[in-house]
């Protein structure tokens, strides 16, 4: 009992030091860095919309899918050539909320467990991360899908 007691006033003495010691975090710099950045990727984004709709004639129904899917790529793009990594340590959180964050992490992760193989090493791995976040967004869709048959009463094909 007497060892767990000094254990434990050795771990608060160092806590206490260490907080002394540990520089304070900009937090509220921080927060304004991530949500320009993240504002700066919604913008691109939007030009990438926009650029959809006045050159290959989509509207605004369509335009969704080409625009995430080119922000994928260049999201990957980027994380390959070693380029998001560097820009989300300055942009913190900004880069880590949109659909490039998501990409991002995926495209770490393949790149990370390459020399493990492409099947246990990053096909293995990489789902580690996209599993729960696949597996979340379909029941959260299910769970929807189910509140709004009843709240609406269309059973069956529209």
């Amino acid at each position: 009992m007497s060892q767990q007691n000094d254990d434990q006033m050795e771990k608060e003495a160092y806590q206490k030091v260490a907080s002394r010691i540990e520089p304070k975090r900009p937090m509220f710099m921080n927060c304004i860095k991530a949500f320009l950045v993240g504002g700066f990727i919604c913008v691109i984004g939007q030009c990438i919309s926009t650029f959809y709709m006045h050159f290959f004639h989509f509207n605004e129904a369509t335009v969704g899918a080409p625009t995430v899917a080119t922000l994928i790529f260049i999201s990957v793009l980027l994380t390959g050539f070693g380029v998001y990594d560097k820009f989300s340590q300055f942009a913190g959180a900004g880069t880590a909320v949109p659909v490039t964050g998501f990409a991002n992490s995926m495209a770490s992760t393949a790149i990370e467990y390459k020399t493990e193989g492409y099947v246990l090493g990053v096909g293995g791995n990489m789902f580690k991360l996209a599993g729960s976040v696949i597996v979340f967004g379909t029941v959260a869709a299910f769970i929807i899908g189910i509140i709004y048959t009843v709240a609406t009463g269309q059973w069956g094909a529209m």
